[in-house]
């Protein structure tokens, strides 16, 4: 039987909510046409700003679309101005949530211990947690991207059931800058990942993923599908995604 391949776009900060209304307007057009062309093991979905979650939920006509939140707060109400709780984002249309993004971790000093924490409440809530991580190019550079990997997986996934996770491995050098890693070198990440954690657990690979070279990343064995960012913006790219560029 073939793996499933979790294919998530990650819009960050972009898309007010009309803009999100208008692409997943196209996205149903899109899918009903390409529809024979997605294989049946893809499950896919867009991770949008909060705002953008309600329009997405009642515009959406795909069965099973993945809704991600971009991030949540760990406590589940109280007085957190400006946060968001699981049941907040749920309540909105989400289904799941992206935590511990490299842009939360580096600008806005979201520690490991914080996304396991959000992610044993989000898994609580009914919520799919994806978990991301990742070195930076300096770490790449120093060779030590299993070390920093290994400590990032294992605090950021303490507690965690990884039956109900998605983890996304995100080497930063990669993402929004045009580098990719090859094929192989992503594989031998995501081989190590599983090493360490559970062999059935799902790991998703990011960084600058493009219609382009979708089918050779999704071809190797140990990478279960894609967290996309800007190539999801564009529902027309987005659905070259899902299809495997046919």
């Amino acid at each position: 039987m073939s793996k499933d391949i979790v294919i998530i776009g990650n819009w960050k900060m972009n898309k007010t909510p009309e803009e999100a209304e208008a692409f997943i307007g196209k996205l149903n057009l899109l899918y009903a046409e390409n529809k024979a062309k997605i294989l049946e093991n893809v499950k896919f979905g867009i991770g949008a700003p909060a705002v953008d979650l309600a329009p997405i939920k009642k515009t959406n006509e795909i069965e099973g679309l993945i809704i991600a939140a971009q991030n949540m707060h760990e406590k589940e109400s109280g007085a957190f101005t400006g946060e968001l709780s699981s049941k907040i984002i749920k309540g909105a249309g989400a289904n799941a949530v992206i935590l511990g993004h490299s842009e939360r971790r580096a600008m806005f000093n979201e520690t490991s211990e914080s996304v396991a924490a959000k992610a044993r409440v989000a898994i609580e809530n009914g919520l799919l947690p994806i978990i991301a991580f990742g070195e930076t190019l300096e770490e790449y550079e120093a060779k030590k991207t299993k070390r920093v990997v290994k400590k990032m997986v294992q605090e950021s996934t303490r507690g965690v059931d990884l039956s109900k996770v998605v983890l996304a491995y995100e080497p930063i050098w990669a993402i929004g800058t045009g580098k990719t890693a090859s094929a192989k070198d992503a594989q031998n990440v995501c081989k190590y990942v599983r090493s360490i954690t559970d062999e059935n657990v799902v790991i998703q690979y990011g960084g600058s993923v493009k219609p382009e070279n979708i089918a050779e990343l999704m071809s190797q064995p140990d990478i279960d599908g894609a967290l996309v960012g800007g190539a999801s913006l564009d529902a027309t790219s987005f659905i070259k995604l899902l299809t495997m560029n046919k």
